[in-house]
């Protein structure tokens, strides 16, 4: 059951802090409060919440805010917890009236937060984000127009008007689109499939056990030690043979075979009519699906001196990771999932995220129509890797006016003096666009450095999704922090505030103009 309340920031005057004293202003915290638009996010929210039934939810600015100071300090789920109740300044920005001593909510609520938290909310939570990038462009255009200054946005004001008053001007194509795609690791161990077989075997040791105890008699028998010996045997070897190997995993795979035909034996003599109860409890029961699966798998490469096979399990606690062959330096295979990523600006949106690989040529359509729909006009040119660049595309794109920056297929074009001066025009035009692809590229390495997107610590699918999706939402709020706060905190006057420096009015015009058109932004819902 939700609670109808408004998630409006409080005023830093009426937080009652312990010892008396007032809150600066100028804390990254309460910067980052004033921009973060909380009525649309909590609304968003609230609409998977029931409006009369159940226990009181926690407020929706205490959940988001949660979220947002977990993945931007790094935290785990305890930890943040600890952090919140500790410093009064996260309690402000999580919307407190006063410090409070003790944890806004036990850890775990973390895990339901994520599992409520889908792909689509976290659609409409980049859309609110885009609203107010667009409100705080807006602000900033009317300053500089009643200030009399020069705006270098499409807005245009009469003398009789007021700054608000602007006359908006069609614009059919507009801006930069950054695609790219990348893996964000999931923290698994590093799959073998010798370590694989022996998990499982060991798994299904534990479920002979349990059997065992109700049905009595004889227990199996399931050579578990020499099992255990034989595995040893071949993964304490600093290099195995592929001769070794083979033979190891032979032996893991007939040890499992007996203690899977065991456990039929078991479950048919604890179950002699369908529909009685299943023995095993429910984690048991899942780890029964999955090794069996892992068996098959196993198996199935073995007999066919395979190495690969479709859907294939690396981990038996998180069975939907799957293997991604990127081909990197250093790490050929990637264990995560697939994050297929849009760039306008500072602003970088998941348009796709999958647990299988796939090729992201295939994206490259739906993702302009998706900046479409945020912005209400297609890009001006599309910024990718060469392998968007397919056939397909490139007459998609040339029959909607949007040009590919990347390099012409077919042969390069014999240079003579009649195209002398066009080839070297086209050929600076793609070292700019090579060079304008770069800040994509720079926006993974901020994740996985900075907000650990390398590092995915949920177990299930859905909540392994909310944990990607949340750091791509704190680090857009950390671009609206960066370029557009400063901006609004400082005024123009002369007299009046703090001066602004050519340099930085130069970088924030430009970040602005690539990312935050505000009367050619029409949001479509």
């Amino acid at each position: 059951m939700i609670r109808e309340a408004s998630e409006r920031q409080l005023s830093l005057k009426d937080f009652i802090h312990p010892f008396g004293c007032e809150l600066n202003p100028e804390n990254r915290w309460v910067k980052l409060a004033e921009i973060v638009p909380w009525d649309a996010l909590a609304a968003v929210y609230n609409e998977r919440m029931s409006a009369g039934q159940g226990r009181p939810a926690k407020p929706a600015r205490l959940v988001i805010g949660a979220l947002i100071i977990k993945h931007k300090l790094k935290l785990s789920d305890e930890e943040t917890v600890e952090m919140i109740r500790e410093h009064p300044y996260l309690q402000f920005f999580v919307g407190f009236g006063e410090y409070v001593d003790k944890p806004p909510f036990v850890p775990s609520l973390f895990v339901e937060i994520r599992k409520r938290m889908g792909a689509e909310v976290f659609e409409a939570f980049e859309q609110a984000i885009v609203d107010q990038a667009v409100s705080l462009q807006r602000q900033k255009s009317s300053r500089k127009g009643s200030d009399g200054s020069d705006d270098g946005s499409v807005t245009q004001c009469d003398d009789d008007s007021s700054a608000e008053e602007v006359t908006k001007v069609s614009v059919t194509h507009h801006g930069k689109l950054l695609m790219d795609a990348t893996v964000a690791d999931q923290m698994v161990r590093y799959p073998t499939d010798l370590g694989l077989l022996n998990e499982a075997r060991a798994i299904s040791e534990r479920m002979i056990d349990e059997l065992h105890k109700q049905t009595g008699g004889d227990k199996p028998r399931t050579y578990r030690q020499k099992a255990r010996k034989e595995f040893l045997s071949v993964s304490k070897r600093k290099r195995a043979g592929s001769k070794l190997i083979r033979r190891g995993i032979r032996q893991q795979v007939q040890y499992l075979r007996r203690n899977l035909a065991s456990i039929e034996r078991m479950l048919d003599e604890l179950m002699p009519e369908p529909g009685m109860p299943f023995p095993l409890g429910r984690r048991l029961q899942r780890q029964y699906w999955i090794i069996q699966q892992v068996y098959a798998q196993q198996a199935g490469m073995y007999q066919g001196k395979s190495h690969r096979c479709d859907d294939r399990i690396v981990s038996i606690s998180q069975p939907h990771v799957r293997p991604v062959v990127r081909g990197k330096a250093g790490r050929p295979v990637e264990f995560g999932s697939k994050v297929s990523v849009g760039m306008m600006g500072k602003l970088a949106f998941v348009d796709r995220l999958s647990w299988d690989a796939f090729n992201e040529s295939g994206d490259l359509i739906g993702q302009v129509e998706r900046y479409r729909e945020r912005f209400g006009f297609y890009p001006e040119v599309i910024l990718a890797d060469g392998i968007y660049g397919t056939r397909e595309n490139r007459q998609w794109l040339q029959a909607h006016g949007i040009r590919f920056g990347g390099k012409p297929l077919g042969r390069p074009r014999k240079i003579t003096d009649a195209n002398a001066d066009e080839t070297r025009n086209l050929k600076r035009q793609r070292r700019e666009d090579e060079r304008s692809r770069i800040p994509v590229e720079g926006k993974f390495g901020q994740g996985k450095n900075g907000y650990r997107l390398n590092q995915i610590r949920a177990r299930l699918a859905s909540t392994s999704e909310a944990w990607v999706r949340s750091i791509f939402l704190v680090m857009n709020l950390m671009a609206l922090l960066r370029f557009l706060l400063p901006w609004l905190r400082l005024r123009l006057d002369s007299g009046h505030g703090l001066r602004i420096t050519a340099w930085f009015r130069m970088l924030v015009d430009h970040f602005l103009a690539e990312a935050i058109h505000p009367d050619a932004w029409r949001p479509v819902r």
